[in-house]
């Protein structure tokens, strides 16, 4: 088992690699491929969780040393709860996005699915190395392979989006480099555990440093994870991307996020000294502007994509301020709303284009002009039949044929609004609750609630408000609004990707308590960094004629 641990990166750099010297007219070859390695990619997510779920304290950490070097010099990935279940979110996004995009996508420019494989690669390396210089470099294959995805299809949106989401990007990796190198200077180190058993050794008159490099490095993490006001790139960027590249976009700032919770529970725990809880109060009120710029976005946006692209941002305002409290409990909750509202969001931006393209008239195939500030199916513009009734008591409504494709639509759109709004009896609605009763506590001895804890509380409520009455408006123009079109076809290799995605919601609200179980031992061995840091160091490299000697150990004889 070990060794599968870097099967996650080897499999799409493989794939990667091998498509390349495929013909670009290759199309089904080429999708074949990329099909069976990102279901590969799943099978060994769900293959990795299961290992981390049956481990118990340093038993539970899964330590391989790619380079054979040992503990702080070589390379070495770390997996355990946490990242186990970010590979599964991150696998079954991608799987979801790529059965869309085989459906017309992929063949709408060149290197789809090299740059898609990489992007995989980027997204796992992420979530399983465990010092800071590698995640730069995975940090940068990914951004790398995002900069193909979102300009894949081409058009003027997608090229002006694209110079704004490069700009940010190179800026924010600039950031990383910097803050990186001062970190290095600092403590000597960038492995993860070993810079969270140095930083309470640091010195005083260097502690100063540290914290100002840690703050440079955070800033490059929060750009990414959509903290305001660093996010204004992100709604234009992903609703000009095409919807299955946008839906693989919905985990990249679950990145940020996954980042700022590892270092934050890590470093600056309260066995960090006189640097613990560093940051913490930044990210709670960060969040929480997050969170009320996200939702009061979501009120102002017109368009499904947009919408989603604010969703986003709800999302991450949520986890930020989660993560700001520092508290096992809340974030065990906010655990459970991670995987929900990720693929609630991904889904979203794959229904998003649907939606869109039921404008279509299936006579002429073109589609209504696309003005941003302008209500799509004003209802000043409508022509209703003098003939129709709306009163639903009316005869003339009753036994009116619905398309089918519309109805699927419709039931998928409203089960997106139940999760994204966090409206009972779905998965939203419990992750929501669960952060609410943390932020709540019944017990007779707990503290007296912060004023901090009561706007999280606030504002939760208010941005799942905000929510639904966006969606509900949404709803209504482009399912409610007496147009005269045709039925719309809607594809089975479009639709059931959305369906499943919503299905595994529909699974996190059935097995809730199982979920929940998981997420809470997950959050207790975040807050107990010792054992990651017990585990890591002791990972021993394989003895080898060529390390014998720098190990202190006899030289193996060679097999015969």
């Amino acid at each position: 088992m070990p060794h599968l641990m870097i099967a996650p990166i080897l499999l799409p750099l493989v794939t990667a690699c091998v498509m390349l010297f495929l013909r670009e007219g290759q199309h089904r070859t080429r999708a074949t491929i990329s099909l069976f390695a990102t279901l590969a990619n799943l099978v060994l997510a769900v293959a990795l969780l299961l290992w981390a779920k049956l481990g118990t304290g340093a038993g539970a950490l899964g330590v391989y040393l790619p380079s054979n070097w040992d503990v702080p010099f070589g390379i070495v990935l770390v997996l355990d709860r946490l990242s186990a279940l970010m590979l599964l979110v991150a696998a079954m996004v991608a799987l979801m996005a790529l059965l869309f995009a085989l459906a017309r996508w992929h063949k709408a420019g060149a290197h789809f699915h090299p740059l898609f494989q990489i992007q995989i690669m980027g997204l796992n390396g992420a979530f399983l190395t465990g010092d800071l210089f590698n995640l730069f470099v995975f940090f940068e294959v990914m951004l790398a392979a995002s900069y193909g995805l979102l300009l894949h299809g081409s058009g003027p949106s997608r090229v002006k989006a694209g110079m704004q989401y490069i700009a940010i990007n190179l800026a924010a990796s600039s950031l990383f480099l910097v803050g990186a190198s001062m970190i290095y200077g600092v403590s000597g180190t960038l492995n993860m555990a070993d810079l969270a058993a140095r930083i309470p050794n640091v010195a005083e008159a260097d502690r100063a440093l540290l914290h100002a490099a840690c703050a440079i490095l955070a800033v490059a993490f929060l750009a990414k994870a959509a903290m305001w006001p660093l996010n204004f790139w992100l709604v234009r960027g992903y609703s000009s991307a095409s919807a299955p590249s946008a839906a693989v976009f919905a985990l990249l700032t679950k990145v940020g996020i996954y980042v700022l919770l590892r270092l934050s529970t890590l470093l600056f725990s309260p066995e960090a000294g006189a640097s613990a809880g560093f940051g913490s109060q930044w990210l709670a009120w960060g969040g929480m502007a997050t969170l009320s710029f996200g939702a009061i976005g979501m009120l102002a946006s017109q368009r499904p994509a947009r919408l989603a692209g604010y969703a986003v941002i709800v999302s991450s305002g949520t986890l930020l301020a989660v993560i700001g409290f520092a508290r096992p409990e809340l974030t065990a909750s906010a655990l459970y709303y991670l995987p929900s509202s990720t693929l609630a969001v991904a889904a979203f931006f794959l229904l998003a284009e649907l939606m869109d393209r039921s404008r279509t008239d299936p006579a002429t195939q073109r589609a209504p002009e696309d003005e941003e500030d302008h209500l799509p199916f004003a209802m000043a513009d409508l022509e209703i039949a003098r003939t129709a009734n709306l009163d639903e008591d009316e005869e003339v409504l009753i036994g009116r044929a619905i398309p089918a494709s519309t109805a699927l639509l419709g039931l998928a759109f409203i089960t997106c609004t139940v999760l994204v709004a966090g409206l009972p009896p779905l998965s939203g609605f419990i992750g929501k609750f669960a952060m609410l009763s943390a932020l709540l506590p019944v017990q007779a001895d707990a503290p007296a609630v912060s004023g901090a804890a009561w706007t999280l509380l606030v504002l939760l409520i208010t941005s799942g408000l905000f929510a639904l009455v966006a969606l509900s408006r949404i709803g209504m123009r482009y399912f409610w609004a007496p147009m005269e079109r045709g039925a719309h076809m809607l594809r089975v290799a479009e639709y059931v990707p959305i369906a499943v995605l919503l299905a595994v919601c529909v699974l996190f609200t059935v097995r809730g308590e199982a979920v929940l179980r998981y997420t809470t031992a997950t959050a207790v061995s975040l807050y107990e960094p010792r054992n990651y840091i017990d585990a890591v160091f002791s990972a021993r490299p394989l003895p080898t004629p060529t390390n014998a000697e720098r190990l202190s150990i006899p030289v193996p004889e060679k097999q015969p």
